[in-house]
């Protein structure tokens, strides 16, 4: 084999090394970029679940609340009604 062919079978293996160290570099970048999309989707929807369960708990203790402050204001405007006799509990 001379020089010349040697030369240019050398510089065909490196051209396609070099190929296949771009098709693997971006390989390994596609696979890294989806997991790191995975990870995020799967860490977002996560927060969300939280967030609404938190959201859905918060609603439930503010409706309890409102109305035990409902029952609280009743009773004592009922109490105001009868101490001035204009209740149902007329004495």
């Amino acid at each position: 084999m001379s020089n010349m062919q040697q030369s240019f079978n050398a510089g065909q293996t490196k051209g396609n090394t070099q190929a296949k160290v771009e098709q693997w570099t971006e390989t390994i970048q596609d696979t890294a970029n989806a997991a790191c999309r995975d990870s995020t989707s799967a860490g977002a929807q996560s927060t969300g679940d939280s967030a609404q369960l938190e959201k859905d708990h918060s609603a439930g203790f503010l409706q309890q609340t409102g109305e035990q402050v409902k029952h609280v204001a009743q009773d004592a405007m009922d109490s105001v009604k009868n101490t001035l006799g204009i209740g149902q509990n007329k004495k």
